[in-house]
């Protein structure tokens, strides 16, 4: 396990130095100055080339590259909008995002994981109907139309949430609910499916055939077999919602990582956006780690040799 998990680190250096490439050279082909759009449009070319000098956009790109390289390592990496070190820029959006996706993924977890095993255990009943089709209406809506009707019954009509903004708790329920929706409904699906395969081996017929309850069959002998498909979907929820939390955060006026890429793109503020990239990589690849070593202790048939 130890060399395994040692093997997937370095291999995430590769995979960074990738996406670094990838971003940088994605923005520097991007139309627009952005020299120019720090300068106003009434500065003079001499003032757009004394910003280009200051900010290093005068050099050439492989030189402009592993400047990049050397801020993201030693923190010197200064941000062309907000004229302060990109770390102190990305820091608190990250963890704004951090938080909404924990919140986002345990409303996922516990509305798909309850509806997904009902719907199994119950299958071809109501019980089973209603579960689908909230699940397949949970995949379709679009996160900004399922937003705006939350903000209309419980902000507006019944003004038990705010509409928006970052505070408390009750600021997080909704933009929770609406973005951990979808993947409910992935999970969902994903658990149904998975349960409905393993309620059908031979070891679960013998587990009913010695006077096991049903909870005991259900929850110690099928369930735990049947996480395994479903773990690998949550953890790619999980980096979905680190990457792509920018329509939620949008709606909800949310402060997150998100909306700070969005916003840097439109100011062509490439040390934001590069490093922000980077960064999400980085996260969605630990995720991804992560799984991998819960699939060792839900199945202890499975080893890393």
């Amino acid at each position: 396990m130890i060399k395994f998990i040692v093997r997937r680190l370095i291999l995430l250096i590769p995979v960074l130095i990738g996406v670094s490439v990838i971003a940088f050279l994605m923005l520097h082909l991007a139309p627009g100055d952005p020299a120019k759009l720090l300068a106003g449009l009434e500065a003079s070319a001499e003032d757009v080339a004394a910003l280009r000098v200051r900010f290093g956009l005068d050099k050439p790109l492989f030189v402009q590259y592993f400047m990049f390289l050397k801020g993201i390592f030693d923190g010197s990496l200064i941000s062309l909008k907000y004229e302060m070190p990109v770390v102190n820029v990305i820091a608190p959006r990250i963890l704004n995002t951090l938080k909404l996706s924990c919140a986002s993924i345990l409303v996922a977890l516990t509305v798909g994981m309850i509806a997904g095993i009902l719907s199994a255990v119950r299958r071809h009943s109501i019980v089973d109907y209603i579960a689908t089709t909230m699940a397949l209406l949970g995949v379709s809506m679009p996160v900004f139309w399922w937003g705006l009707i939350l903000i209309m019954i419980f902000s507006v009509y019944l003004m038990w949430l705010p509409s928006g903004g970052m505070g408390d708790l009750r600021h997080l329920i909704l933009p929770a609910i609406v973005l951990g929706t979808s993947s409910a409904g992935v999970i969902a699906r994903m658990t149904r499916s998975s349960m409905m395969d393993i309620l059908k081996q031979d070891y679960i017929t013998a587990a009913k055939a010695k006077g096991l309850p049903s909870r005991i069959v259900v929850y110690r002998h099928a369930l735990r077999n049947a996480l395994i498909p479903t773990v690998t979907v949550v953890g790619l929820e999980f980096g979905y919602m680190l990457a792509g939390a920018v329509l939620t955060e949008t709606v909800f006026s949310w402060p997150g990582i998100g909306r700070l890429i969005v916003d840097s793109i439109m100011a062509r503020d490439y040390p934001v956006v590069q490093a922000s990239l980077v960064l999400v990589a980085g996260l969605f690849v630990m995720v991804n780690l992560g799984v991998d070593i819960l699939y060792a202790f839900l199945d202890p048939r499975i080893r890393y040799d």
